[in-house]
């Protein structure tokens, strides 16, 4: 049986596959001390749990849900732009909650390319935007972000290009992999050029609230609700990795035409879910500030170990990651897979997200204190 031709444009993701090998290191008593994965270690706010331990006694908590999910958790996710990026969005018809923020990528992408249409990606950036790309049949470009722009796109060259087939651009700020902040009269520029060439923009935005103190969004920018989708996520600002809760943002016209993929493809979130996920909406200011200075914390033990390793970094960013620069001449996996072998480290290589992340590697800050500490004991 063959398979579609679609799998021969992408391969496995890579972590799907470098976790087996730690896995496997690990399982004949190897003691692997994982910093490449972006998947919080900390527990959700207490609330979270009560309320979907409450759930489970409620009628409709077994049943199928909604396509749209909960007007409640619609409305919580409405209230949470308005009191921390100042939006006023309609929970009615302008949010539309996700099974976690990737699948929003391929519903997007779904919704809005044909056949070899073409779609702008930043080098370096989240690598399911070009995986999905080539699932969907149409073609990625990507757009280079560079230390020397500090990780910006370039307007001029984004305007001077041919843009006849493309229809969709994804921007990514807070940046990952380089937890570089938007600069928000590029972004502007972005919606203008938007606006230009009739090309939706869509602000990928998980990592808003990760050790930055002023949480931005897409729709911050004037016109941007015109040719703009923003999607976000409770994974980071939550600690709900795992219990997928995404969510899109963005005119009716866009979510409607998303809903119409969404629809075909599943039933809805798990109720107690979605009620964990308002718990969470509604949590106090202060939760931010004690989960970010859990992380500052354990930023500066990552400081201090990629300085063992002679790596350089920008301490001016945002994010659960430090994207930190190798030594002139060493190549990101080859690194990584040495430090694998002789200090039992893993690390994620920056070559994954694009061809401009080589050259660097990306530690997580998803791993307590005394772990970061053991780690850095392993390299000096």
């Amino acid at each position: 049986m063959t398979t579609a031709d679609r799998l021969l444009t992408v391969e496995e993701y890579y972590f799907s596959r470098k976790l087996r090998e730690v896995n496997a290191l690990k399982l004949v008593g190897v003691p692997i001390i994982n910093l490449g994965i972006g998947s919080p270690d900390l527990a959700p706010p207490n609330g979270v749990i009560t309320a979907i331990k409450k759930s489970m006694s409620d009628a409709s908590a077994h049943k199928y849900q909604s396509y749209q999910g909960l007007l409640e958790l619609r409305s919580a996710i409405a209230d949470f732009y308005k009191g921390n990026y100042d939006i006023l969005i309609n929970p009615e018809s302008q949010v539309l909650p996700l099974i976690g923020s990737k699948e929003g990528i391929m519903h997007i992408s779904m919704a809005y390319l044909n056949l070899g249409d073409a779609v702008l990606i930043p080098n370096p950036g989240y690598p399911t935007y070009t995986s999905v790309t080539k699932l969907v049949g149409a073609t990625p470009i990507f757009y280079d972000l560079k230390a020397a722009s500090n990780w910006q796109p370039d307007l001029d060259s984004l305007n001077a290009m041919d843009v006849s087939k493309i229809k969709l651009m994804w921007v990514n700020y807070p940046h990952m992999p380089t937890g570089t902040l938007g600069d928000k009269e590029i972004l502007k520029g972005l919606v203008d050029f938007a606006k230009k060439n009739d090309i939706l923009l869509v602000n990928d935005n998980p990592y808003s609230f990760i050790l930055n103190d002023y949480p931005f969004s897409i729709f911050n920018i004037e016109g941007a609700d015109e040719v703009c989708l923003e999607l976000n996520s409770l994974s980071k600002t939550f600690n709900m990795a795992g219990w997928r809760v995404g969510m899109l943002i963005g005119a009716k016209a866009y979510i409607d035409n998303v809903i119409k993929v969404k629809s075909n493809m599943d039933s809805g979130m798990f109720y107690g879910i979605q009620k964990g996920a308002i718990e969470a909406l509604n949590s106090p200011k202060n939760w931010f500030s004690d989960l970010n200075f859990i992380y500052s914390e354990r930023r500066k033990l990552i400081w201090e170990l990629a300085t063992a390793l002679n790596c350089t970094f920008d301490v001016n960013t945002s994010g659960m990651f430090v994207w930190a620069k190798l030594p002139t001449g060493v190549t990101s996996e080859s690194f990584i897979d040495k430090i694998l072998q002789e200090h039992h480290l893993f690390i994620a290589p920056g070559n994954i997200f694009g061809s401009n992340g080589e050259g660097y590697i990306r530690f997580s800050l998803c791993a307590p204190e005394e772990t970061i500490k053991e780690a850095i004991k392993r390299v000096l």
